[in-house]
Formats: structure tokens, C-alpha cells, sequence
């Protein structure tokens, strides 16, 4: 990556720079940008954009990308369109006060990327000194950035101008170490970029970068759990029992696993003591910011269960807000991988174990469901195929990060365990969510190495092994099919949800060995 040198934000606006978390609230409060909770936490709304927006991300096509982005995945900009955009941008914070914060992405000296990153909110610039790694003070003499973020909410793209798809841009030069953030007060695009550039820049020194969480027994033995929105990887990952190592972005070297960030960006719906206390407690820190969360005018007491404003709230807090987290953010090789997945059609088992062929197979697919209800025209389990289980963030294609996984795997030893989090007793409407106490008992049996000698099965649908039976776990719920009370209704959904992940493969089977194309679920006799 090419030093972004060019970018001289100082001679343009009046910048503060590396402000303190005290000063930026105080910052963002006098500036209006927000609001104290009850609690003492920072509250902001982001407008329009209550989430990223994916479809106006765009990659400089040049000479480095051409040939090594997933252009089927990425939508691309011209160097021309792009020198349009930042001089605008330049242009446009002519005169302005600005926000700077010079942070790591990567617990891993060896493996990290320096990122300078310039905000038009206090907030902003708040949030992503909570999301990334804060250098030591003694580091920020001389620092020069590998990466540098230019975040202009009050900047409106023209689509003709600036080859856009709206008013709203998030333009990506990998060349030069260059994001520029325009029309969006959504936080989390920053981020984003931080995690696409090192998607991009680390498998090509055989690093695979995870879209995951991770823990670590406090006498060793780390795990990664993989998982799309809703699946319970954050929650799962958050064990009093274990360490925390962070909960959405790793990096897994020769060296062992590292955390990207230095913060945690946690989902607020429904949020409770009882069910997620450590999460919880965080919201009620100062520092932390809740964004797009219902307040009540009067009281000023967070309501996490009123979606008015979005079904995406959320809490940025620092890691270390987390008792039981990790002070380096590193591990050695993960002992235990697990893949997470809300089953809505019910045809899964609550755990399996996979071959290595059969999680890159997995990992490749990236499935859970969406259930009827949640959006307009669902009126049964849906089927989503997200490859890399965050397919949003991918700048290579994905049997790169695949291939990466499966030699992560041999080389370690590693234990891949595919974890159903979705329904039982049938799909979505007639029978019931998984209880969490028995996935929380099937993970600890997992990263305990109590399953390691008991006895499995091969599931007749999708070919992966089932233990027949785990102490502190109903035996029915191993099976699935002996929880339905149709059992013929069973087969037909089984068939149903192998044909779908059949079909969605087709797109990698050029890109794969044979070996992982075999380790597809195949329909087979029912046992009786």
C-alpha cells in the first residue's frame, strides 16, 4: 500500500488532532451532535443511513486491483472519477473543524496498518478511537499513516461527476491508502473500510482475515465463531467462563489469531441484564455511544426493545469495558473454529463436526435463514448464502479466503464445528427456537474436548458427524428429524435446504478442488 502523502487535511481546515475520549464528548455535546443517556453514555441518530451502504462502495480499478479484486462482488471506480471526488472532497472542507485520530488496525505489530482518519463529528471521531487500537502516546510522534479516512457526512456526491450511484459514496483507493466517505453519518462505514483494506492487503501474506469473533480459555485453547446477524456470535463469544478477544474482526497468522480493532460494536435490540449483562453494563459506561437507539425525552433511559428508529441499533465501547477481555487482543491458533448458523427451517442439528473439506465447503457458503415476518413479502423461511459469512467485505474472491481457512485447519489441527442456533421440532411458525442453555452446554462439550471421544454419526442429509449423544443435552435434540412430528414433512424440508446450498455453490465449483465440491450435502434414504 502506497502512503497516502498527498492528503494534507492541515493546510486545508482547522484539524484537532487525537483528542481524548473526555474532550471528544464534550466536543460532540457543545457542537450539538448528540445527547447524554441517563447512564452517562453518548447517544447519537445517523439520519437516513441506519446501516452501511454496500451498493455505493466503490474500488479504484487500476493495476494493483484489475486482476485481484472480486469485481462479480465489487463495484468499481476510475482513477478519474476518483481524483474528481477528493478534490471535491478537499474542496469541500476548506474552512472547516475537523477531527483526526492516528490508531492501529491489528493487535499484531508485524501485521497491522497504521490509519489516519479525519472526521467532520466529534462523534465520529470518538467512535472510531473506540474501534480501533490506540497507539501508546509515545507512538503518535512522527506517525505516518498507512491508511488515511476522510469522513464527510455534509459531502454530496454527483453521480455524473463523480460516477456514483447516489448523492451517498464510499470510495476506495487501495493504490494509495485512500477512503472517502460522503453522505453517510453511519459510523460503521469507517470501520468497514479498515476491515476491507485488510481483507484485501493480508492474504497475499498468507493471513486469513476473519469476519468473526474469538475467546480463549484461561488456560489456553482459543475459538472463532463464525456467523451472519442474528445467529448469536456475539452473544456466545461473550463467556465469563473465557477471554475475549474481540467480537467481530481477527486476523489468523503463523503466529496465531490477532483482533483487528480495539472496540466492540454490539447490536442493542432487545438488549437485556439478564440475557447479555456484560454488553449491558457497557451501555451504561461513559464513552460508550449508542447510536440510533429510542431515549426517552423526559427520563433519558434507553428503550432497547422500541424499533421506531431502526432494528439495527447499536453500542460502540472499548474492549476493555469487558471484564473478562483481553489486554493483547492475540492468541495461538485457534483449537476449536465454529461456524454459526439460525437454521429456520428446522432440519439441522444443534452441532456437527466437519472435515476440513467440508468447512471450507461451509465457510464458502456462509448460510443461515431469515424468518417469515421480518421483511415484507417473507412468509416462510428464506434461505441466505453470505460466502465468507461477510460477503459485503470481501475484495478477493472468496475461494481465496477459502483455501486460506483449509490450510489454516490441516496445518493447526484445528476442530471445525458447524452450530445451529435456529429452530427445532420444525421450521419457523410450528416449532421452536433452539434452546440457548443446551447450545451453550453442546460449545462448552466442544471447546472442553468432552466430544472428542464420544460417539457420532454421519447425518444422512448434509454427510457431516453428530454425536448420538452429550451429557446435559436432550438426545431428541441431536436428531432432528425425531423432534418432528411429521417425519415425511422433515425429509421434504432436508431436500429442500440441500438443493438450495447445491444450487448456491455452483458459483465456487470452478474455483475449488474436487475434494471440497464432494463434501457437498447430498440427499440420501432417511433412517427410519
Amino acid at each position: 500500500m502506497a502512503t497516502a502523502k498527498n492528503v494534507r487535511i492541515d493546510d486545508l481546515a482547522k484539524v484537532k488532532s487525537n483528542l481524548l475520549e473526555t474532550q471528544l464528548v464534550e466536543e460532540a455535546v457543545r457542537r450539538g451532535e448528540g445527547e447524554f443517556t441517563a447512564y452517562g453514555a453518548f447517544a447519537a441518530d445517523t439520519g437516513v443511513h441506519t446501516g452501511r451502504s454496500p451498493k455505493d462502495k466503490f474500488i479504484v480499478r487500476d493495476k494493483l486491483t484489475e486482476g485481484q479484486v472480486w469485481w462479480d462482488n465489487n463495484a468499481a471506480i476510475s482513477p478519474e472519477n476518483f481524483d474528481t471526488l477528493h478534490a471535491d472532497f478537499l474542496e469541500h472542507l476548506k474552512g472547516k473543524e475537523l477531527f483526526a485520530q492516528d490508531l492501529y488496525g491489528g493487535a499484531d505489530p508485524a501485521n497491522r496498518i497504521k490509519v489516519r482518519v479525519y472526521t467532520e463529528y466529534a462523534w465520529h471521531s470518538l467512535f472510531i478511537r473506540t474501534m480501533l487500537i490506540r497507539p501508546p502516546q509515545a507512538d503518535l510522534a512522527g506517525f505516518v499513516p498507512d491508511m488515511t479516512i476522510i469522513d464527510l457526512p455534509s459531502f454530496k456526491a454527483d453521480p455524473k461527476r463523480h460516477g456514483a450511484r447516489t448523492e451517498t459514496i464510499i470510495g476506495v483507493d487501495l493504490s494509495r491508502g485512500l477512503v472517502l466517505i460522503g453522505n453517510s453519518s453511519y459510523a460503521g462505514e469507517m470501520k468497514k473500510s479498515v476491515f476491507g483494506a485488510l481483507n484485501f492487503f493480508l492474504p497475499a501474506k498468507g493471513i486469513l482475515p476473519m469476519h468473526c469473533s474469538a475467546n480463549v480459555g484461561k488456560n489456553g485453547g482459543s475459538a472463532l465463531f463464525f456467523g451472519l446477524s442474528g445467529t448469536g456470535k456475539t452473544t456466545l463469544s461473550a463467556d465469563p467462563q473465557r477471554i475475549l478477544l474481540g467480537d467481530d474482526e481477527h486476523g489468523w497468522s503463523d503466529n496465531g489469531i490477532f483482533n483487528f480493532e480495539g472496540g466492540c460494536y454490539a447490536k442493542t435490540i432487545n438488549l437485556s441484564a439478564d440475557a447479555e449483562p456484560e454488553i449491558y453494563a457497557a451501555t451504561k459506561m461513559f464513552g460508550s455511544i449508542l447510536e440510533n437507539v429510542a431515549i426517552d425525552p423526559e427520563t433519558r433511559i434507553p428503550d432497547y426493545d422500541d424499533v421506531s428508529k431502526t432494528e439495527n441499533g447499536r453500542v460502540a465501547y472499548p474492549l476493555h469495558y469487558i471484564p473478562n477481555a483481553s489486554e493483547t487482543g492475540r492468541a495461538e491458533a485457534p483449537k476449536n473454529v465454529m461456524m454459526l448458523t439460525a437454521d429456520a427451517f428446522g432440519v439441522m442439528p444443534p452441532i456437527a463436526r466437519l472435515t476440513p473439506q467440508q468447512a471450507m465447503y461451509h465457510f464458502l457458503s456462509g448460510y443461515t435463514a431469515k424468518v417469515a415476518g421480518t421483511e415484507k413479502g417473507v412468509t416462510e423461511p428464506q434461505a441466505t448464502f453470505s460466502t465468507c459469512f461477510g460477503a459485503p467485505f470481501m475484495p478477493r474472491h472468496p475461494s481465496e479466503y477459502g483455501e486460506l481457512l483449509r490450510q489454516k485447519i490441516a496445518k493447526h489441527g484445528s476442530t471445525c464445528w458447524l452450530i445451529s442456533t435456529g429452530w427445532t421440532g420444525g421450521p419457523f411458525g410450528t416449532g421452536k427456537r433452539m434452546p440457548i442453555k443446551a447450545t451453550r452446554a453442546l460449545l462448552s462439550a466442544a471447546l472442553s474436548g468432552q466430544l472428542d471421544n464420544v460417539e457420532f454419526r454421519k447425518d444422512p442429509n448434509f454427510g457431516f458427524e453428530v454425536p448420538v449423544a452429550v451429557p446435559g443435552v436432550p438426545s431428541a435434540l441431536l436428531d432432528p428429524r425425531s423432534t418432528w412430528d411429521d417425519k415425511a414433512a422433515y425429509d421434504v424440508q432436508a431436500r429442500k435446504l440441500v438443493g438450495m446450498f447445491q444450487e448456491n455453490f455452483k458459483r465456487f465449483e470452478e474455483h475449488v478442488a474436487p475434494d471440497v465440491i464432494a463434501a457437498s450435502p447430498g440427499v440420501f434414504e432417511p433412517a427410519e
